[in-house]
């Protein structure tokens, strides 16, 4: 004897795998999670991933120096004088050629941001120092103008540039 089913009967059968299939996705969807949400950075990692910095009090040939994931970053508000002296430098007499325009914003080239650790080991210099009156590193002598570029020394490479932007004439986010 042949077996027969009906159309009924293939249908509830049918909703009763999909619909077991459909539980089972969602239930081992709601075990996964909490497991890939814990994989998210914590509060505090993501506060610390920009830096919101008010340049407005920074007086005109001053650096200030402030923190971005652990590492100083030099704000230096350059005079119309250390802007001009930076332009004017021959790219052939710098080791890390690079111009002085392609280091700062477009139309804001009295503000240059850098990140503020030695390209040689990882010293810190200091500003306002140095042949060149940008940045001196007295761990060995390399010797930074006011673009941040390598002039003299050990150090291979200009200091680093962090990304940031402008988000209002006094205001600038790095990150």
């Amino acid at each position: 004897m042949a077996h027969t089913e009906t159309s009924d009967t293939t249908t509830r059968r049918d909703f009763l795998y999909i619909a077991t299939g459909a539980v089972g996705a969602v239930g081992a969807a709601a075990m996964v999670w909490p497991f890939i949400s814990q994989l998210q950075p914590d509060a505090s990692v993501l506060a610390l991933s920009t830096t919101e910095v008010d340049i407005s009090p920074i007086a005109e040939g001053q650096i200030v120096t402030v923190q971005w994931r652990g590492k100083p970053i030099f704000i230096s508000h350059r005079t119309p004088a250390e802007i001009k002296a930076a332009q004017d430098v021959p790219l052939s007499a710098l080791p890390d050629p690079q111009p002085d325009q392609d280091r700062v914003k477009a139309g804001k080239d009295q503000w240059l941001v850098v990140i503020g650790i030695c390209t040689h080991l990882g010293c810190v210099p200091l500003g306002h120092q140095g042949q060149y009156n940008g940045w001196f590193c007295p761990c060995h002598g390399s010797v930074y103008d006011t673009s941040g570029r390598i002039r003299q020394g050990p150090a291979p490479l200009n200091l680093a540039l962090p990304p940031y932007n402008f988000v209002s004439d006094s205001k600038i986010v790095i990150g």
